[in-house]
């Protein structure tokens, strides 16, 4: 008994296999393929190959002329679309109860055979006229495929292709092998539906990435003890220090001490541990190339997705160029309105000096030189022309805005000329030159007296700065913008940074009395924005002072002619 016991199961599966390879002949290993094939399905993660591998072996398994896959879609009515087919016809209708169907009549046989389902007359295509195939003509089986409780898909299957029906070994093939292709089909919908997301996330970085990259203000990021994470290319471009050589250096040793100073100042007591945005105007600072900067700082609290502070944002925008336009506009209209002024009192003025000084002459040449009162005259005399050349610099201080007669001007031939004039009065101060000129002669269109004014009164001013000699260095360039830069640089003691900005307004001078009338530099500011240039001056107490000039280049000036 033991013996048939133990020799029953192995006797009648290989009495099985016998007959099934029998009765199956060449498609009995095609069918115990199919059940290996589907236990390998799950390791497929694209839709579109898994479909097409599933269509084909079930067609050359089963010898059926159709194959249809329906996958789950919430956004159609049907709640079904179909994704891959085979032999089936491209005006195939679903019913609109087509789920609630496969799934009642699924509940007890595991496979659903078309003739029953309970199709209304309004879903077959014969009887509405609307070009479509009914159900039953098409697909003959509906096999669902469920995971975890959810259809995930039905597989529809036509006759076999000599119009039999499928044998019962067959749907028992079809019911074990729809669990592996709906744990597939769900694998593979999962992992579209990441890979999306992924997809999502990536394009949401570059987007964000690309506003912080786009944006005209630089960024940075830092952790809760002030070390930069994190920062843009505007802030590398603004402080001339690549990201690689910011990121994990503490905000602190990127900035000046002032700069870092006036930082601690903004945040407070909390420092980096912010709760609210907190701001700042006009900070000066310079960047990694010495060049001085004027910012606005926001400072604010960067949050994480939890709300959790994990440190602060710092916000920097460069308004320098804004700065100095406001000063220069500022500076215009001071310049207008005294312009104004000046004029009117020097006309006024010129009248009873020029009575005065002729009366003068006339007791000069009545009196004789030996005579006390001789002397006291010629003092007079010199009182006269001294007002009298104040009132000049008035009215040329005055006429700035008019229109003046220009032509192509050498800038090196033009500082040459100025210093030839100067040489008796430069070499007697015991004052030094050096031209460190351009080699190529930049060339603006101009009045070339009013030039040589502006250049005589920057030297004279850097005579008077060295009062025990000294050295004036000129220098020409032309930049890549077309611009012709001069500058006049000089060793003297300097100015104070209080009076810088007020070096330009008429009548203001550092000199003793009756050594300047304060109109020098107003009229070279005046000549300067005549000619279509600017003027910026740079000063350290003890070390020295220089101005820099900044003119189109005639040749930049014909091209916006012909344009």
């Amino acid at each position: 008994m033991a013996a048939i016991v133990m020799l029953s199961e192995p006797l009648k599966n290989f009495l099985q296999e016998r007959a099934d390879r029998f009765f199956y002949g060449k498609r009995y290993d095609l069918r115990n393929g199919l059940l290996d094939f589907g236990r390998t399905l799950s390791a497929s993660t694209a839709m579109e190959p898994l479909l097409d591998a599933l269509t084909e072996r079930l067609i050359q398994v089963l010898d059926v002329e159709k194959v249809a896959v329906f996958v789950e879609d919430n956004k159609s009515t049907e709640h079904y679309k179909i994704v891959k087919s085979a032999g089936l016809s491209e005006t195939y209708l679903i019913p609109a109860d087509f789920r609630q169907m496969i799934r009642q009549k699924s509940a007890e046989k595991g496979i659903v055979r078309a003739d029953e389902l309970d199709v209304h007359e309004s879903d077959l295509g014969e009887s509405n006229g609307n070009g479509k195939m009914p159900v039953r003509q098409e697909l003959h089986y509906f096999v669902p495929c469920v995971v975890r409780s959810k259809m995930v898909a039905v597989i529809g299957l036509g006759r076999g292709s000599d119009g039999s029906l499928l044998s019962s070994e067959d749907l028992e093939i079809l019911r074990t092998v729809s669990g592996y292709i709906a744990v597939a089909i769900e694998n593979s919908r999962l992992y579209q539906e990441q890979r999306e997301h992924t997809d999502e996330l990536a394009i949401l970085k570059e987007f964000n990435e690309s506003i912080v990259e786009s944006v005209n203000v630089g960024l940075l990021a830092v952790d809760e003890n002030g070390r930069i994470t994190r920062c843009n290319s505007t802030f590398e471009e603004m402080i001339g220090l690549s990201r690689e050589q910011a990121v994990g250096k503490l905000v602190e040793e990127i900035f000046d001490e002032s700069f870092a100073l006036n930082l601690a100042n903004i945040l407070g007591k909390s420092r980096w541990h912010l709760t609210e945005i907190r701001n700042a105007y006009k900070l000066h600072t310079v960047d990694f190339n010495g060049r001085s900067l004027i910012l606005n700082v926001a400072v604010a609290p960067l949050r994480s997705v939890s709300n959790a502070q994990t440190g602060a944002i710092v916000v920097l925008e460069n308004v320098s160029s804004r700065v100095k336009l406001e000063e220069t506009l500022q500076q215009s209209e001071k310049m207008s309105s005294i312009g104004l002024l000046a004029a009117g009192v020097a006309h006024e003025v010129n009248t009873p000096l020029t009575g005065v000084s002729s009366y003068t002459q006339m007791l000069l040449g009545m009196i004789p030189e030996t005579d006390p009162k001789h002397a006291l005259l010629q003092k007079m005399q010199r009182q006269t022309d001294r007002a009298s050349n104040i009132v000049g610099n008035l009215l040329n201080f005055s006429r700035t805005g008019n229109a003046i007669e220009s032509s192509e001007q050498d800038i090196n031939k033009l500082l040459d000329d100025t210093l030839q004039l100067l040489e008796p009065q430069l070499r007697k101060s015991n004052v030094g030159i050096i031209r460190d000129y351009t080699k190529i002669p930049p060339r603006i269109f101009g009045n070339g007296g009013k030039l040589q004014q502006v250049f005589t009164n920057l030297v004279l001013n850097a005579r008077d700065a060295m009062f025990n000699g000294g050295t004036i260095t000129l220098s020409t360039s032309i930049n890549d913008l077309d611009d012709v830069h001069i500058e006049v640089s000089d060793t003297g003691e300097g100015i104070s940074p209080e009076n810088l900005n007020k070096i330009f307004d008429p009548f203001f001078t550092t000199k003793g009395v009756g050594n300047g009338t304060g109109l020098g530099l107003a009229v070279t500011y005046g000549i300067v924005q005549e000619h279509s240039g600017t003027i910026e001056v740079r000063s350290e107490n003890g070390i020295g002072t220089t101005f820099t000039l900044i003119f189109p280049a005639a040749v930049k000036q014909r091209q916006r002619a012909v344009s």
